[in-house]
């Protein structure tokens, strides 16, 4: 006998010993799946093929409503801790092409968007869009947006497209999909989003465009423990980190970085491995057969998660009605799967020590409702958060979930509260959807109206007025510089 040992055949042994894991078992698509375009293929030459023409007036003056918003919300946030630290990192970078709001100073485009994005966000007060998974494109695809385009020199019309075509994408990809159930957060769908308008505002072709889509998705997939238990900082900041990497992925990709495909269809992709595969029609988009998605985009009237906003309504309404909340013995909330789901299911939801974790709790937002009669920035302060009346409110209240109610989702947003009093009477409130959202549009007055009460401690009305004034003429602008030096907080 040989002596000698044979390395292949025992490579080859042990090899086949190995059970392999189930995504690598996969099999190899077929040529025909192969030959068919990819979603980032389609999403690519969707982007690159619509030009500012297929945008109608409706979308252009939702746009440049969502724009005002967002800038109300980052203003209004200047000064929060979290806020500053953002932005000292995305400052502790000099020099730069892009213009961190409120500042004079510029820094990367992807930490600006970052800086921006976080700011925006900070409240929990800027818009919304329910789908599948409702997600806050404003967050992610505005800041990304207004960082290339002051960065490459680009027009207020480029800017508006690129914003515009970014919600699409966002938008019809929280359509798609369900991703909490499956453990990922909404923040996975903002990546190819913003890579995208990113990519628009840089000129990007449609082979590059396709590669940020595929950086941009490969290495930054969202968990959902962002959204559940004790909330932190980074459920604030999940999405603008999602722009961040988005504007990054178009910056290699302009430099001829590719990126892993097919990134969803493939034996371990987006498919595979997070979503499972979804059907994405693209020729019913915005600007080919159907509507841009921007236009069903919420605003939010208070501070709180999107799908509790009319329990604060409902709350605020039966205390009024109530009078004495002494006479109260129990609390009855109706709600939503959503909204029990990420409102009410968790047991920090029931107890918060955060503000995050406050603005998203179903009871303390109803407690905080019925004894002040309204939703503020200061209800989730340290002390109205430990407030003994809010909690003992809270003590009396269970939750339901309401198939009913959540059949009504998402075209409303619905939540019934009743309460027993002391003698026996029964009483009930139920709100279907509260002002902005569910169907009940805001106008231009009203979103001139919630962005002064954002900015009225920072900026007199004459500078409110100039914002106010570019933003909505932005279409007529050949750059965005100087709406940065508008925005001005600091000297």
């Amino acid at each position: 006998m040989n002596g000698s040992i044979n390395r292949r055949s025992v490579l080859g042994a042990i090899a086949g010993s190995i059970a392999m894991p189930a995504w690598a078992q996969a099999p190899q698509l077929s040529p025909d799946a192969t030959s068919a375009p990819t979603i980032a293929q389609r999403m690519a030459r969707y982007v690159a093929e619509t030009d500012y023409g297929a945008l109608d007036p409706t979308t252009i003056e939702k746009a440049k409503a969502l724009l005002i918003d967002a800038i109300g919300c980052a203003i209004s946030a200047y000064g929060e801790e979290t806020v500053r630290a953002c932005r000292d990192v995305a400052l502790a970078v000099p020099g730069g092409v892009s213009t961190v709001i409120g500042t004079k100073r510029r820094t990367t485009p992807d930490l600006a968007t970052f800086a921006n994005g976080a700011a925006i966000r900070y409240s929990d007060f800027n818009d919304i869009y329910f789908g599948k998974e409702p997600g806050h494109p404003s967050d992610t695809v505005i800041p990304a947006s207004l960082a290339i385009a002051e960065a490459e020199g680009r027009s207020g019309r480029d800017f508006l497209l690129g914003m515009v075509l970014a919600y699409e994408i966002d938008c019809r990809l929280l359509d798609a999909v369900e991703l909490t159930r499956k453990g990922w957060d909404h923040p996975i769908n903002s990546l190819p989003a913003s890579a995208l308008a990113a990519g628009k505002l840089m000129g990007l072709p449609v082979k590059q465009l396709e590669q940020a889509v595929n950086i941009s998705l490969n290495g930054h997939m969202a968990m959902n423990q962002t959204r559940v238990q004790v909330l932190s900082d980074w459920k604030g900041l999940a999405d603008p980190d999602a722009g961040r990497n988005g504007v990054f992925a178009a910056l290699l990709a302009r430099h001829g970085i590719t990126g892993p495909s097919p990134i969803y269809e493939g034996n371990a992709g987006v498919f595979k491995l997070v979503t499972g595969p979804f059907e994405f029609d693209i020729d019913q988009f915005g600007g080919r057969k159907g509507q841009f998605r921007i236009n069903a985009c919420d605003v939010k009237p208070y501070p709180v998660q999107g799908a509790i906003q009319s329990a604060a309504t409902a709350a605020a309404a039966l205390a009024k009605e109530i009078g004495d909340l002494g006479q109260i013995t129990a609390i009855v909330l109706d709600t939503t799967d959503f909204a029990f789901r990420s409102a009410a299911r968790d047991k920090e939801k029931w107890a918060p020590e955060t503000k995050e974790t406050a603005d998203h709790s179903l009871p303390y937002v109803v407690a905080r409702a019925m004894l002040d009669g309204r939703i503020v920035f200061d209800s989730f302060s340290h002390d109205a958060i430990h407030d003994p009346k809010a909690l003992a409110l809270i003590a009396k209240m269970t939750v339901n979930v309401d198939p009913a109610l959540t059949a009504m989702m998402p075209k409303k947003l619905p939540n019934r509260i009743s309460a027993t009093l002391k003698d026996g009477r029964k009483v009930t409130q139920q709100v279907d959807a509260a002002p902005g959202m569910g169907g009940v549009p805001m106008q231009r007055d009203d979103f001139e109206r919630k962005f002064s009460d954002n900015v009225a401690k920072v900026w007199p009305k004459s500078q409110q007025a100039r914002v106010l004034d570019f933003v909505w003429n932005i279409d007529r602008q050949d750059k965005l510089d100087h709406l940065f030096e508008l925005l001005l907080v600091e000297g």
